[in-house]
């Protein structure tokens, strides 16, 4: 490692003293802005990408690129930096590399490539641009800008924004660990990959490698929200003929879908990576400076920054089954929530076919009194001081419903390569085994960017207003399409890459037309992702919150004005470090007991963890639910053991602590230009007094502070 860092040094002056760059073989074309340095070769190899602030070296002289090509007769054909001329020239600001043609298999392809790197104030832009001429192919996909062979600090650890942020201590270790189970359909004694997608599983587009106080991040700060693939390998350490098993050359990049035929072209210059300085949260402010450039996040209503959470609650199942009947509304359901602090209730299978069932057509219910019928319950149960929010499917069509047998879904439903209608088999179950193994229901998917679609979505948000519904909830409408739209007219069928803007544009469309008729009125989703969640009042995650590896605080951090939840808290397993969880990240609890079947009332460990954590919010509602999630930013914590986080509202802050250790856990919070309140424990053998606290395992504590005059 430090020959060949030693090698790039030297190259690097050899270009500055000659004052040409890349104009003969062998030579450099360098940028340097005092903060970050870039380096590309004559062979277009990344050969520097160093911070100037804290000396380290990424780079580890790997090819900026590689594309993937069909023709009529292969679908995917690797083209690779390898082997190729580029033109390698630096002018002014700029490092340009051009490649005029590109050779493949000993053939000439008639494909051009232009990558521009420039420094915009310690951050490297890079730009590509692609032609083609080359008869019956289509350039599939691009992956640019790659960091091969990267130089990693020890101790750096790998930070995603899956489900809204992931840690990993040793990503190589996890980039080749990935589960083992796809690898069979994957060439994986080649490499392996960490699958992430924005906006689907990543929720905001950006990654990084972290260390203590520095670290390397990486943004596709790209508006147009196309689907882009944050690319994570390694390789094995011998060359092709020598393959081990040892999987420990690192790469990192993006991949994008520009989808090439002959006679077109296709650019992009959204990518950035940026040796940074400071910890974590430094990645938070890269990326929340440019999404400043579009967030359109208006304030939430009074009533949903105030929620707790909701009961989520199927009524009637997709096979038939009433859990729940209209009059439990007001009843036993509020009863059930009031028990724990909780007000509202995310309703499921309200209508006569049942969950999962008949969608968009959502037929009023005549066995339990209809419309009317519904009505009253939701009156009722508001009158009590509840608050209803209204589930619709945003993006399913059952193929046995009337809007899909009477044709209108033709147009508006999303085909595959061949033309055919993409299908989804959901497989709830009974008791038995025939439904979850053979009568499963079966959709296709609404095409987001279609006008007759939207306008369906805005009539149903017009049915819950008429109902009477606080809020109308669309499933499945937070992120990019796993089913997208190919267009099959031209010669290559082609997929579409802006389903998550489409879904993002409709949220956007109905939160316009909602709170014109009632500023109040909430809209929520379903799945977490920046470009779609700035639309709603809040949102409904789709996986683990609680996990190893899970690191909500980094979308808290970048978002902090973004309601969401946790989930998958089901029945009475793992409770208190689960919950205390939602109250430490500052996530609201979706409470899904028995997967939607059952109520808290009988799970009575949850029931008992949610009631005393919801007293603690009540009792600092203006911190703890409208405040803002501030990290660590105004305070240190002893006791490293001791898990601590911040909320900030008005002069005041609340710092949330607890342990997960078996073993007592003593500390002392220093919170500079700050005063101790008060605060407020859950149990009586854990304690706290003036800033220090002793807390048993899953013992958690809320300290209050204010700033000093």
């Amino acid at each position: 490692m430090i020959i060949r860092r030693l090698s790039v040094t030297l190259l690097l002056a050899v270009a500055v003293l000659s004052g040409a760059y890349a104009q003969a073989a062998g030579e450099v074309a360098s940028l340097s802005d005092g903060k970050v340095q870039v380096a590309v070769n004559s062979e277009g190899r990344l050969v520097s990408l160093q911070s100037l602030v804290t000396g380290k070296e990424y780079a580890g002289g790997g090819y900026l690129w590689r594309l993937y090509y069909n023709t009529l007769e292969e679908k995917e054909i690797q083209v690779t930096g390898a082997g190729q001329k580029p033109k390698v020239t630096k002018a002014g600001d700029a490092i340009e590399i051009r490649y005029d043609s590109l050779e493949s298999r000993g053939e000439t392809l008639h494909f051009g490539l232009t990558l521009t790197l420039t420094l915009e104030d310690g951050q490297v832009r890079f730009a590509a641009s692609l032609d083609s001429a080359e008869p019956h192919t289509i350039i599939r996909e691009l992956q640019y800008p790659l960091v091969g062979d990267l130089a990693l600090p020890e101790g750096y650890k790998l930070l995603t924004t899956h489900t809204g942020g992931q840690i990993f201590d040793d990503p190589v270790w996890k980039i080749s660990n990935v589960d083992v189970r796809p690898l069979y359909m994957t060439p994986a004694q080649k490499f392996r990959q960490y699958d992430l997608q924005y906006p689907r599983n990543a929720a905001s587009n950006c990654f990084a490698f972290t260390g203590e106080a520095d670290g390397l991040y990486f943004g596709s700060h790209d508006p147009s929200f196309q689907q882009t693939w944050h690319g994570l390998r390694t390789y094995p350490k011998g060359d092709m003929g020598h393959v081990t098993e040892d999987f420990c050359r690192l790469e990192a990049g993006f991949y994008r879908y520009p989808n090439v035929q002959c006679g077109e072209t296709w650019s992009n210059d959204c990518s950035v990576v940026v040796p940074y300085k400071g910890d974590w949260t430094e990645t938070s402010r890269i990326y929340r400076c440019w999404a400043d450039t579009w967030w359109d996040k208006k304030p939430a209503p009074d009533w949903v920054q105030l929620m707790t959470g909701w009961q989520r609650i199927i009524f009637k199942h997709q096979y038939g089954e009433y859990l729940r009947k209209y009059t439990d509304l007001p009843g036993r359901i509020f009863k059930a929530g009031k028990s724990v602090g909780s007000n509202a209730v995310l309703a499921f299978g309200w209508w006569y076919e049942g969950m999962d069932s008949g969608y968009p057509n959502y037929t009023v219910d005549y066995t339990q009194g209809g419309d009317e019928g519904w009505k009253a319950a939701i009156a009722e149960y508001r009158k009590k001081g509840g608050r209803l929010i209204l589930y619709y499917n945003g993006r399913l069509i059952d193929v046995e419903s009337d809007f899909y047998r009477s044709g209108e879904a033709s147009g508006v439903s999303n085909r595959d390569n061949t033309g055919a209608e993409f299908t989804e088999h959901y497989k709830f179950t009974g008791e038995g085994t025939t439904l979850g193994y053979y009568d499963s229901k079966t959709f296709v998917i609404a095409d987001m960017s279609k006008r007759e679609w939207r306008d369906k979505l805005i009539g149903m948000a017009d049915r819950a207003i008429a109902y009477g519904a606080d809020a109308v909830f669309y499933d499945q409408l937070g992120v990019a399409e796993e089913f997208p739209a190919w267009d099959i007219s031209g010669e290559w069928p082609v997929q579409d890459v802006f389903t998550g803007r489409y879904k993002a544009e409709a949220l956007r469309e109905i939160r316009d037309h909602v709170k014109a008729v009632d500023p109040s009125f909430g809209l929520s989703t379903e799945w977490l992702s920046d470009c779609t969640s700035q639309y709603c009042d809040f949102v409904h995650i789709v996986e683990f919150t609680a996990l190893p590896e899970s690191f909500p605080e980094w979308f808290r951090y970048t978002f902090p004005e973004v309601i969401w939840s946790d989930r998958c808290v089901r029945d009475d397993n793992d409770v208190p470090r689960r919950v205390n969880n939602t109250l430490l990240k500052g996530l609201r609890n979706d409470i899904e007991v028995f997967r939607c079947r059952g109520l808290i009332d009988e799970t009575p460990v949850y029931q008992k963890r949610l009631s005393q954590v919801n007293r603690i919010r009540h009792s600092y509602p203006d911190l703890l639910l409208r405040g803002r999630f501030a990290y660590m930013d105004d305070f240190t914590i002893s006791n490293p053991k001791l898990q601590a986080r911040e909320y900030v509202y008005g002069d005041r802050i609340a710092i949330v602590v607890t342990s997960l250790e078996k073993k007592r856990q003593k500390g002392s919070l220093s919170v500079p230009g700050y005063e101790y309140e008060g605060g407020i424990a859950i149990g009586e053998e854990n304690s706290f007094r003036k800033g220090r606290v002793s807390l048993s395992q899953y013992g958690i504590a809320v300290l209050i502070y204010k700033k000093k005059q």
